[in-house]
């Protein structure tokens, strides 16, 4: 990593991060300093991750908690009101992304487009309600919303998934002005198909349609976008509050 310091002192939460994006984004963010707050429903594997990242020396602990579940949200930010006391940023990057795609709008049971719903949309506007206090008494908050390009470029077969990115899309723009008279800066970013598990079921044409209709052409990692959302949990972020920034190497520009 190449930003070390950047959060020094700083609390951050980072959901979803027991695998995928989340665990990259949680240890990016760690080895900039912060004590992270790693969170997810997926308890063996948010436990081994931040075991790997404390043996590595970073500030780290889990809480277990399962966004579709609004007890859930609330009895993780009672936690972390009670043992961090402060908190200063908050990755709203859990989501449902996998199985749920392959297939026309026609096609797509209700149950499925509520179950993603509920985490995708609802879950992080319940989150950020939950902790909005927090980050108002730090007087520096961040918050960064992980949504998808495929809402800027609407991917078909796809539609429960690229809707609710698009909600969070649209929330970013209507929290960050809720919530700027607070102090707290809310961004976004968009990024494209990235190679981690939660990928491996996307067909591979669509991959290849990301490999070579990027302006730097080939394959992402997650964490070729881990600075980038350091970055944005800075003081100096502050400025970009409302934006989205479509991090997929020049795959959609807007």
């Amino acid at each position: 990593m190449q930003h070390s310091g950047q959060l020094a002192g700083h609390t951050i939460v980072v959901t979803g991060a027991a695998r995928g994006l989340g665990a990259v984004l949680a240890r990016a963010i760690a080895t900039a300093g912060a004590h992270v707050v790693v969170s997810d429903v997926l308890e063996a594997e948010g436990r081994e991750t931040t075991a790997a990242m404390k043996s590595d020396g970073l500030s780290v602990r889990f809480v277990k908690a399962d966004i579709a579940d609004p007890k859930s949200i609330a009895g993780l930010a009672k936690d972390v009101s009670k043992r961090e006391a402060s908190l200063d940023g908050l990755v709203n990057c859990a989501a449902i992304a996998t199985g749920i795609g392959g297939k026309m709008f026609d096609e797509i049971e209700i149950e499925t487009w509520d179950r993603v719903m509920s985490v995708n949309v609802r879950g992080t506007w319940l989150v950020t309600r939950a902790f909005a206090p927090l980050l108002a008494d730090s007087k520096r908050g961040r918050i960064v919303n992980v949504a998808s390009d495929t809402a800027l470029w609407g991917a078909p077969k796809l539609l429960a998934y690229v809707a609710s990115k698009g909600a969070v899309i649209a929330m970013t723009r209507s929290l960050s002005r809720e919530l700027g008279p607070r102090g707290i800066g809310v961004t976004c970013i968009a990024p494209g198909i990235l190679k981690t598990q939660s990928t491996e079921y996307v067909p591979a044409e669509r991959h290849v349609l990301y490999e070579t209709g990027r302006a730097v052409p080939g394959v992402q990692q997650p964490e070729d976008i881990a600075a980038t959302v350091v970055f944005l949990l800075t003081p100096g972020a502050l400025t970009l509050t409302g934006q989205t920034l479509p991090v997929d190497n020049g795959f959609v520009f807007t």
